[in-house]
């Protein structure tokens, strides 16, 4: 038992006994409710920003602010592209002069479009890289409780245009300034969330003009923007920045806002699609305005004229019954990846005044039906395009320092699909419109929502740390409902919004939300919260939220109770996740390497802030228990890494298995967390520096598109069939060994058909007791197709001393286990050699996709000479220096090979990963010994 409390952001949800347990004024604003979004900021491009060394020197800060060219082009929306950001507590000069042009900036520090203030420190080299060791400690967090100076410069050439500054993701409010002149207050602009649109018109001059904020500090317990929860250690500025595009948007009288298509896809059979297409006109001159507005959708033309009394804004629809092109036949479906394709269509509107376009607008959209009822047990079944569909996801988190990398952000995407994933979850951190377009084009779905237990929750989660809300922040809550909805509408990946995490809104709240979805035309399935709880208007939620969140056995996810493989769990895993050797020597210092693996009482800082999971007490317990006390740091590692194998691998089988089971079927399951923000020790199936082990893999071999598995529950051997096809003239085989390779036990099941979409057969039982078999043995499981290729193969180290479970005692991160599996029989596994050769080769192909690839194809050969089973074999491309080559696809890797077997994977990766050195291979593995041969 832990002798601590514990965090309030993460108390179980109370569950019943039982097995589920604003006005526009011409010249300063118009605040449009809406579209702000957790946007990352500073520079983009690496997979790990760039930081200064320990002891280097800072650079010299900039002394003018970045000067954006805006076009007069109308329809134009032109990014701010950086700015110049000084602490209050160091400029003396008043904020007319601040925002005014020709201000010198002297000693301020540069910004990206999109950067908190701590991102902009970091990018000046002002402090050393806070993901290693403990030095984020070092960075005054006093230097953040002071509001901060953002300004920024753009030139336009002609002012007759009407010109409109767009903004969002202001944290945590901001007082804004346009050449000296204030034109919103902190009472305006606040959340994160919310999008503003102020007219400038009056205040805009041909040359330079200047854009200032005078942003405040950030709480998440008295703001409703974003916070970190027991994530990671926050930073010390609380996300305090601007972190999405602030644009200067050009047009001429009559502006074009709200472009929309509303799709209906025919249920059930795709055959016809009705696009509604919608949009509000703007009359923002002093006389009264005739404009047509034309445009096409899925290639239909369509338009009308509009006449606009002054300043009047009206809303303007086309729908099929008027224009029948807008009803179309054989449509293109959008399907998440693994189920189809993803054609996406497109939207372009026009708003002409005599002749003269006035203003345009432009959206992307896909076409697709999802919906989640709940099934006979309460719990929410998705389906999408009328296919149920098991949700196999993790839980994203953006950069600890909010900085937005397309290139990064894609690694993991591409990552997320490689791990067989089907769903990302965003607790709060909502991310930009990039991300979104990225997951459109990959076909993963997305499950976006508001945070828990910060301010989000302060109404109704009185065990969390939020305030409750005053009058204004209903008025925010709804701003940034409406936001929100209206920037995610159109994209199909996006499956649902929670309105609540770990508590649903009361009616109120819920009220405000419904409405600003109602309003933006949102048509995916609203979901009241993560936890299994109900709101009074949406009803039940249909998801559990019980954890565990902390070490559990592999076999805990079998059983029907807790966060077992039941109904849908939004937020669930065994807990820490122990990285690679190479990210923890990147990560930590030698001496906190040692802590790491000698005292598992002492708080580890890269784990959590809570004092719940600051230490890896549960965790090094079991693994002491279950494989032997570790004797180094290496032998720690390794047999961390077998351990997240097996329990990620079997929290995936438990879900995919029980899917159709007609009593209780697992509906969703979402890991926590997919990956983490900065070097952690837990939560995550892939790293900061996307080094893979063995989370990663046992992750990617549970979700094999055909799948052999063992169930720890039962013995049974069950086929899962992920393709949509059905597989037929399969055969199954289970072989027990000691973990000397001497055979104990051999069944075979031939001529095995499984239907597609997920259906899953038991074809075989080990039988509960196998003479001779030794307490620590090894499970081969082999499935091999008509032809007799291996489409499957499985491999399980267990005990005949099974984990026993206290539910008894069951708190909300986790099951007490009062007995461990002995596998310390593994430790006697007799080493054994792996042969290897490898090639590589560079893609000439010149599509986006493929350009600049290497593959690199390493045949692996049991060599030994007895009988021994080489267990885990890992494979690690690295450079010269023996660095990993990151980000990497590998075909399989953490493979079992017994004497006689061979296997071929493939690795794929950025030529210029290489950084110019030839590709090498190190193998290694559990009783393998390291070595490390040339792949060029």
């Amino acid at each position: 038992m832990l002798r601590r409390l514990a965090h309030p952001c993460r108390q179980r949800p109370h569950r019943p006994h039982g097995p589920h347990r604003r006005h526009r004024t011409r010249a300063v604003a118009l605040a449009v409710a809406g579209l702000a979004l957790l946007l990352a900021a500073g520079t983009s491009g690496a997979a790990t920003p760039a930081v200064p060394a320990p002891g280097s020197a800072p650079r010299t800060p900039s002394a003018t602010a970045p000067t954006t060219a805006v076009p007069d082009t109308p329809g134009s929306a032109t990014p701010l592209s950086g700015y110049a950001v000084q602490s209050t507590a160091r400029v003396t000069d008043t904020a007319e002069a601040v925002s005014s042009p020709g201000y010198p900036a002297t000693g301020w520090y540069s910004a990206g479009p999109r950067s908190t203030v701590l991102a902009a420190l970091l990018a000046a080299g002002v402090y050393p890289d806070p993901f290693h060791s403990t030095r984020q400690k070092l960075i005054p967090a006093a230097d953040f409780t002071v509001p901060w100076w953002y300004r920024s410069d753009f030139t336009l050439a002609d002012t007759t245009a009407r010109t409109h500054l767009d903004l969002s993701g202001v944290i945590s409010a901001a007082d804004v300034y346009v050449n000296g002149h204030r034109i919103a207050t902190t009472g305006t602009v606040t959340g994160a969330y919310t999008r503003h649109e102020f007219d400038v018109t009056a205040l805009v001059r041909p040359g330079t003009n200047t854009v200032a904020f005078r942003i405040q500090p950030n709480n998440p317990r008295k703001h409703l923007t974003m916070g970190w929860l027991d994530w990671l250690q926050p930073p010390p500025d609380q996300n305090m920045g601007i972190v999405r595009d602030v644009t200067v948007r050009r047009a001429g009288p009559v502006a074009l806002r709200d472009a929309h298509v509303v799709t209906t896809l025919a249920m059930p059979s795709m055959a016809s699609a009705d696009l509604t297409v919608k949009a509000r006109l703007r009359n923002d001159s002093d006389a009264t305005v005739t404009t047509t507005l034309s445009g096409t959708v899925g290639g239909a033309p369509f338009g009308r004229s509009v006449t606009l009394a002054p300043h009047e804004t009206r809303a303007v629809a086309f729908a099929p019954a008027e224009h029948p092109a807008l009803r179309l036949e054989s449509p293109r479906v959008w399907w998440p990846a693994h189920m189809g394709g993803q054609p996406m269509y497109a939207l372009d509107l026009t708003a002409t005044v005599n002749t003269t376009p006035s203003d345009t607008a432009h959206q992307a959209f896909g076409i697709r039906d999802v919906r989640a009822p709940l099934n006979a047990d309460g719990a929410r079944q998705y389906e999408i395009n009328g296919r149920p569909l098991l949700v196999k996801g993790g839980g994203w988190s953006p950069d600890a320092f909010l900085r937005w990398d397309p290139t990064y952000t894609e690694d993991r995407l591409k990552y997320a699909l490689d791990l067989g994933l089907n769903t990302l979850r965003l607790e709060g951190h909502i991310e930009p419109d990039e991300f979104f377009d990225l997951a459109d084009r990959h076909g993963i779905l997305t499950l976006p929502g508001w945070e828990c237990c910060t301010k989000w929750e302060g109404e109704t989660n009185r065990s969390g740390s939020g305030e409750r809300w005053t009058t204004a922040d209903h008025s925010v809550a709804r701003a940034s409902m409406a936001a929100e909805a209206a920037r995610l509408r159109h994209h199909p990946s996006v499956i649902s919004f929670l309105i609540g995490s770990d508590a649903a809104p009361n009616e109120e709240i819920e009220r405000g939300y419904l409405d600003a979805l109602k309003a933006a035309d949102w048509t995916a399935p609203v979901i009241p919260a993560a936890s299994d709880t109900s709101s009074p208007i949406t009803g039940r939620s249909g998801m559990k939220m019980t954890g565990p969140y902390d070490w559990v056995p592999p076999g805990y996810w079998y059983d029907k109770r807790e966060g077992g493989a039941s109904g849908f769990n939004s937020e669930t895993s065994a807990g820490p996740d122990i990285p690679t050797l190479d990210t923890l020597r990147r990560m930590m210092t030698p001496a906190e390497l040692e802590t790491l693996w000698k005292d598992p009482t002492a708080p580890q800082y890269h784990r959590s802030p809570s004092a719940t999971f600051d230490t890896l007490e549960l965790y090094a317990a079991a693994l002491t228990a279950r494989y032997g006390a570790p004797a180094s740091l290496e032998d720690y590692v390794r047999k961390a890494q077998l351990a997240q194998y097996e329990n990620v691998r079997a929290q995936f089988e438990a879900y995919a298995r029980n899917a159709k089971d007609p009593s209780d079927p697992s509906t969703g399951v979402v890991y926590w967390m997919f990956n983490s923000g900065w070097t952690s020790l837990h939560w995550q199936l892939v790293d900061r520096y996307l080094d893979q082990g063995g989370a990663y893999f046992g992750a990617k071999k549970a979700n094999e598109p055909l799948h052999v598995q063992y169930g720890y529950d039962d013995r049974s051997v069950t086929v899962v069939n992920n393709r949509p096809a059905p597989a037929s003239g399969l055969t199954a085989r289970v072989t027990l060994f000691a973990p000397d390779g001497t055979q104990k036990y051999d069944r075979t099941a031939t001529g095995l058909s499984v239907a597609g979409g997920g259906v899953s057969s038991t074809v075989l039982t080990v039988p509960e007791s196998v003479p001779g078999l030794p307490t620590t043995y090894l499970a081969r499981l082999l499935l091999t197709d008509a032809a007799g290729r291996e489409v499957s193969r499985n491999v399980y180290w267990l005990s005949t001393e099974e984990d026993v479970l206290d539910y008894e005692r069951s708190d909300w991160y986790y099951t007490p286990t009062t007995s461990y599996a002995d596998l310390s029989g593994l430790n006697a596994m007799p080493r054994t050699a792996v042969a290897a050769t490898a090639s590589t080769t560079a893609d000439a192909s010149t599509t986006a996709e493929a350009s600049g690839t290497s593959t690199t194809t390493v045949t692996l050969r049991h060599a030994g000479t007895g009988g021994t089973p080489a267990l885990l074999t890992d494979v690690h491309l690295v450079g010269e220096q023996g660095t990993p080559v990151l980000p990497v696809r590998w075909t399989d890797n953490q493979v079992s090979l017994w004497p006689g077997e061979s296997v071929t994977l493939t690795a794929t990766y950025r030529t210029a990963d290489l950084h110019g050195s030839a590709p090498r291979l190190r193998i290694s593995g559990w009783n393998t010994p390291t070595s490390t041969i040339p792949a060029a």
